[in-house]
């Protein structure tokens, strides 16, 4: 049997349609439209159309069949990093959109420029939706993975075998959730920030966010703009240090709590309507065996993976978008491309031992970054390391890099306004228009203001 036959005997099984499982689907059907044989192909979606975390849905808890909800997406949240850091490089935002936008879109526009690039795929036919993976196994002797599955609709449970798993789950859904003394005796909303939907009912309320992540300082702002009465952060070792507006501020962790008073380390104490924890997720992956499990906590670099994607133990198991991320889209493409080359036999890995001494190196750099922009630095060598093994369509990494070093200073310049800035796309060339809109002012996320809403406007008559 020759290879493009062996090949296309193979069956590759990918957990999740988000962004990295959309990306590996990508990577495979780049080459099918270059006339080449590709294997078969199957991605299982727990949730009813694809895009991962950038689905909005209204439940929280589980959903509509019992499953637990994957999306931590909520109303009114837009990009919080320039566009052009994430574009793919193999269909820019021109290409979809046709016309310049703003840097920093909203989620809906996101979601369709996401759709746009893999509606023109036959991407779909790949894709088994409300269907949920329960379990993973793999025989040593036959060197496949049995997947034990849950058709949801219909209530039916059923295995099939695969020569590669693609484990792109996510690792945004599973909320870390910490225990205060005295929370129990608090009569407000206490939820943790998976389960925050929108703003809108913080309207004139004062409210604590207990967190010093991005999801923190982007739900205050959130609330804030929303018309939150007040917003407290509560952090644990740094503050986020912004210039805050007034309504804004940064305090020590909370010690505990009395009724709907909060008291912290700092010896103050103040009352509030809501809690809202934004203290992270962790890595969860509950229908995979222990010996086959990634154990990570959020970082730049998870252990035990080569090049941050294969299992060192067993590399047919693969897994996309683990890292913490500066890059997102563009970085798990180059993933992807790596990964498809890697199954499609055209890239043979190193031996194990070796695959270990590139682990540490990069390990060992890793627990050397001191600032954001180390960490930026950090994790374009990584992607351009990535890129050196593939065909994958490159893009100026260095002029993301800046414009990411810019992105952070623009933060701590005005945390309120750096929405409103403009960058150039490393893609196109195309400098982005601003928003018709000052980001603070537009309360309307939809795709339809954003695109039109100006337009409109204008057409009103006197």
């Amino acid at each position: 049997m020759d290879n493009k036959e062996n090949l296309q005997n193979k069956r590759i099984g990918i957990i999740g349609a988000g962004p990295s499982g959309l990306a590996q689907i990508r990577a495979f059907e780049a080459l099918k439209e270059r006339g080449e044989n590709i294997p078969e192909i199957v991605c299982f979606e727990k949730q009813s159309n694809w895009g991962g975390m950038w689905n909005y849905s209204w439940r929280t808890g589980v959903g509509k069949y019992g499953e637990p909800i994957h999306g931590s997406m909520y109303k009114y949240l837009w990009s919080n990093g320039p566009k052009e850091c994430l574009e793919f490089s193999d269909y820019s935002f021109d290409d979809h959109f046709e016309k310049p936008i703003s840097s920093y879109p909203p989620r809906p526009v996101l979601f369709d420029y996401i759709e746009g690039r893999i509606k023109k795929s036959n991407a779909r036919e790949y894709i088994r939706f409300d269907t949920t993976v329960r379990w993973v196994s793999y025989d040593e002797d036959t060197r496949k993975f049995t997947i034990v599955l849950d058709d949801l609709k219909i209530n039916k449970t059923y295995s099939e075998e695969f020569d590669y798993l693609v484990v792109a789950s996510g690792h945004f859904s599973t909320p870390n959730m910490p225990y205060f003394k005295g929370i129990e005796t608090f009569s407000g909303n206490v939820m943790h920030a998976h389960d925050f939907r929108g703003a809108d009912q913080f309207k004139d309320r004062n409210i604590l966010l207990i967190g010093s992540s991005y999801s923190a300082e982007d739900i205050g702002i959130q609330c804030y703009k929303h018309g939150a009465a007040s917003v407290t952060l509560s952090y644990r070792s740094n503050p986020i240090g912004h210039d805050w507006p007034q309504g804004i501020k940064e305090v020590p962790l909370v010690t505990h709590f009395d009724g709907d008073t909060a008291f912290f380390k700092d010896g103050t104490s103040e009352d509030y309507d809501a809690v809202i924890m934004c203290t992270g997720y962790q890595h969860k992956f509950p229908f995979l065996p222990d010996e086959l499990r990634l154990k990570t906590k959020n970082n730049l670099y998870p252990d035990n993976l080569y090049k941050g994607i294969f299992y060192n133990k067993l590399p047919q198991l693969i897994y996309l978008g683990m890292q913490d991320q500066y890059y997102t889209f563009n970085m798990f493409d180059t993933q992807a491309w790596l990964a498809r080359d890697f199954m499609m036999e055209r890239l043979e890995l190193p031996s194990e031992g070796e695959r270990r001494v590139d682990i540490d190196t990069w390990l060992d750099r890793n627990s050397k970054l001191q600032s954001s922009f180390d960490d930026v630095d950090f994790q374009t060598d990584y992607i351009k390391d990535l890129l050196s093994f593939t065909d994958y369509p490159h893009f100026n990494l260095d002029k993301i890099a800046a414009m990411f070093k810019e992105w952070l200073q623009d933060k701590e310049e005005n945390i309120l306004t750096y929405r409103d800035k403009t960058y150039q796309s490393v893609v196109t060339g195309t400098m982005a228009e601003a928003h018709h809109t000052d980001w603070m002012d537009e309360l309307d996320d939809s795709k339809e203001r954003y695109l039109y809403g100006a337009e409109e406007e204008e057409l009103i008559p006197e």
